[in-house]
């Protein structure tokens, strides 16, 4: 049986990281080792494939997680799309958003691939779609709904961090002349995203950033926002 693996967020520097892959446009994955260490790998066309397993020569080499195989999946391109590739080598098989894999599977931006307990996320920034009205954040249930100023206040809230890779969020009077509202408004929004998003429990110097790095890594917001 698959187990259930709860998403991490990013620290500021990896979401920096992210962030930087994602301006590339380039395709991507990203995962954490057996220390936790972010890990990122760009994916070009011209690789022919990229090999899973617990080997150390493997290009994703996940030795610290004895339930993956030694010659575990492949990722490997098929003209402009990346596909994962499982046919029946590894001992506990392949998962894409719960599910198992049995031969080839054509990779969505922001799937998540799971073998044995390591998650990695497939990134492909220049997919097709348009951001959502509503978000599914770490940890939560369902999908959260957001009224446009809402949605206008987090992109002014995020900016800073995803424009120029600052490690703190927008204050409240760089929100309120981004959008034309009171600081005020502002500070009466945020409290109420604070509530959406369950982290009025959180100290108030650590709410604003912790918003802004679930937001950004939901999703919810992409590069055509900023």
């Amino acid at each position: 049986m698959l187990e259930q693996h709860e998403p991490r967020l990013p620290s500021p520097r990896e979401l920096k990281a992210q962030i930087d892959a994602e301006r590339t446009g380039q395709s991507f994955v990203f995962w954490r080792d057996g220390a936790g260490a972010q890990h990122i790998m760009m994916l070009s066309a011209d690789r022919p494939r990229v090999t899973i397993g617990r080997r150390e020569q493997s290009d994703i080499a996940l030795t610290w997680d004895q339930e993956v195989s030694r010659t575990h999946a492949l990722l490997e391109p098929v003209g402009e799309e990346w596909t994962l590739i499982d046919d029946g080598l590894s001992r506990n098989g392949s998962y894409v958003n719960g599910s198992r894999i049995r031969g080839r599977h054509r990779l969505a931006d922001r799937e998540t691939l799971v073998f044995g307990k390591t998650r990695v996320v497939y990134r492909e920034p220049n997919s097709p779609g348009e951001s959502q009205s509503t978000v599914r954040p770490v940890g939560l249930q369902g999908s959260i709904p957001l009224s446009e100023t809402q949605r206008r206040v987090l992109i002014a809230l995020c900016r800073p961090i995803f424009e120029s890779g600052a490690e703190t969020a927008a204050t409240n009077p760089a929100i309120a002349s981004e959008v034309s509202l009171s600081v005020d408004a502002v500070k009466g929004h945020l409290r109420a995203l604070f509530a959406r998003f369950d982290l009025d429990e959180l100290p108030q110097n650590e709410k604003r950033m912790r918003l802004a790095t679930i937001v950004l890594s939901s999703g919810l917001l992409v590069a055509h926002d900023f």
